[in-house]
């Protein structure tokens, strides 16, 4: 779970209407996840584990920074 001043956000329903307007159930069959799980991931509501994560990735053929992006401080060198 992000910490203060941190966040997930994601790219996941412009990627699915990116993807001949693939549906949160077949994204979720494709991940291994339910249609509700998708559409809390697309929500900001609930943050995938990792697994989950590069599952919903290669379901686009893309890789998890192109489908999930952090944002918060920068760790220090």
């Amino acid at each position: 779970m992000p910490g203060k001043g941190e966040v997930v956000r994601n790219n996941v329903r412009r990627l699915r209407f990116d993807a001949a307007e693939m549906t949160q159930e077949q994204l979720g069959k494709l991940a291994g996840a339910t249609r509700h799980t998708i559409m809390a991931i697309e929500a900001g509501k609930y943050d995938p584990s990792l697994l989950l994560a590069f599952r919903i990735a290669r379901a686009f053929g893309k890789g998890v920074e192109d489908v999930f992006i952090f944002e918060g401080e920068q760790l220090p060198s």
